[in-house]
């Protein structure tokens, strides 16, 4: 593709050479570039792509896209100069790969807590209904049946289209993504064309980098902002800042909820470990999920679904059959008789809404005892409140080592103890090894208890002074009730 095309949707300030030469690849990692790649210098978090325009060039860029024009210009380099490559570099990337989006009903989800399963299970019911469909998300990317490992919650512009591109040819006609805080906010889904937004709930997380609430509620809300006027937008009315999302959104624009009108609404006739019996719309369906969170993450699929032209009643015959997201409230049943729960909560609301879930459940007749830590060169505000959550609601907590990264993992337990009193400590202890805590976990746990095992979910690995080390909950728990 002749670069002028790939320029077609911005406004350079200045292009230097020509801007009819042939571009046979776009990339934003100085590393990956090969003859005849347009280069897209950065200006990241941790570093400066601008760096490295010269190693591009080396590597056999032939075009850069720049904010800044670098002191010596190469002859037989184009440069094109631009107020924001962050924002340039999405609608470059969605034109090279063939407008994507275009050609398929993109999804996004968005919020704090249930990004995963929502999205993760409208993938699985529009497989069900025998489409080809694609999959972004936390867990992994899946282009119809094909695993792509996933590195982040949202991948960068330029791989994103890659991914999208490649689902268009193996003929989805459907693709469901998660669109994280971060990946709205460093415009990483610009450029895209989505059939809806689907909006789960909002609470403290990813403040290291927002750095306030508001900043944080505003990058979600810029989703909705920019959804076209043929999109769906549907909202959590039971979240505060459910109605805030959608009030400057051109879509249109439906509600859920478990507790007042709405355009979907549900509610429990009944709840075991082992699912619930709901209500939606007036139908009775048995589903295999518990929590009040969880009748909040099925209505938005159950929403999506009617927004994207299916019949309530095949809605619901699917929802049936469907299993929990890997690591989310996923239970693991002992031989002497207790309940291991694992679960991704690592922020202070959804754990809150985990433990409410076991209780719904336990109905006063079993100990919780919980295993927890949080996650080190993150948001160390929601520490303290982590641990408050977990003995508010716990007979038991252990505090243990989630990824501590680059951070001690004994520091970071320390601070997460500095929000506990004298009376609340009596219930806790700490154990740095977090294989060795989820054992003595397991050794306090009597029949008919719980252990919740917070924080990592599906995660297969624990991250140490930037190393990631082999380490599954799952994997810990079937060994220790193995022994």
């Amino acid at each position: 593709m002749k670069l002028n095309e790939v320029l077609k949707n911005i406004t350079p300030i200045k292009i230097v050479g020509n801007d009819n030469v042939e571009i046979t690849g776009v990339n934003i990692d100085s590393r990956r570039i090969k003859a005849g790649h347009l280069f897209v210098a950065i200006r990241g978090t941790q570093v400066d792509g601008h760096q490295f325009i010269d190693k591009a060039i080396e590597l056999g860029a032939d075009a850069v896209l720049c904010e800044e024009l670098p002191e010596k210009l190469s002859d037989h380099v184009t440069y094109v100069q631009v107020e924001s490559t962050e924002d340039a570099v999405g609608k470059v990337a969605t034109l090279f790969y063939g407008n994507p989006s275009h050609k398929l009903k993109l999804v996004g989800v968005t919020g704090t807590n249930g990004k995963t399963t929502i999205a993760t299970l409208l993938y699985n019911m529009f497989r069900k209904f025998g489409y080809k469909v694609g999959l972004l998300s936390t867990v992994c990317n899946y282009i119809d049946d094909v695993e792509v490992p996933a590195d982040h919650t949202t991948p960068d512009p330029i791989e994103l289209n890659e991914l999208l591109a490649k689902m268009v040819e193996a003929g989805c006609e459907y693709a469901f993504m998660e669109c994280s805080s971060h990946a709205i906010h460093q415009k990483r889904i610009g450029g895209l064309k989505f059939a809806g937004g689907l909006f789960t709930n909002l609470t403290r997380d990813h403040l290291d980098y927002h750095k306030t609430f508001e900043n944080y509620r505003n990058a979600k809300k810029a989703f909705f902002d920019g959804l076209p006027k043929d999109a769906f937008a549907i909202t959590n009315a039971d979240d505060k800042n459910g109605m805030i999302m959608v009030q400057n959104t051109k879509a249109t624009v439906k509600t859920y909820s478990i507790r007042s009108m709405a355009d979907f609404r549900a509610r429990i006739l009944e709840c075991h470990f082992e699912g619930m019996y709901l209500e939606i719309d007036g139908r009775e369906v048995g589903v295999q999920f518990i929590g009040k969170f969880n009748v909040s993450n099925l209505l938005a699929v159950y929403g999506a679904a009617i927004m994207l032209g299916k019949k309530p009643e095949d809605i619901l015959l699917v929802l049936s059959t469907l299993h929990s997201v890997s690591g989310r409230l996923e239970p693991i049943h002992s031989p002497e008789g207790f309940t291991a729960i694992v679960d991704y909560a690592h922020t202070p609301d959804a754990l809150a809404n985990v433990l409410n879930a076991i209780h719904e459940v336990l109905d006063g007749k079993g100990h919780v005892i919980t295993v927890c830590g949080a996650g080190g060169n993150r948001d160390k505000g929601k520490r303290p409140l982590m641990a408050q959550e977990a003995v508010r609601q716990s007979d038991k907590v252990i505090i243990t080592s989630d990824n501590p990264r680059f951070e001690d993992p004994q520091e970071i337990i320390n601070e997460m103890l500095a929000g506990l009193n004298e009376q609340q400590m009596r219930k806790v202890i700490s154990i740095v090894d977090r294989k060795e805590a989820i054992r003595t976990a397991c050794m306090m746990a009597q029949k008919g208890d719980v252990v919740l095992v917070a924080g990592k979910g599906h995660e297969n690995y624990q991250e140490i002074k930037g190393v990631k080390h082999h380490f599954d909950d799952k994997e810990v728990l079937h060994e220790i009730f193995k022994a």
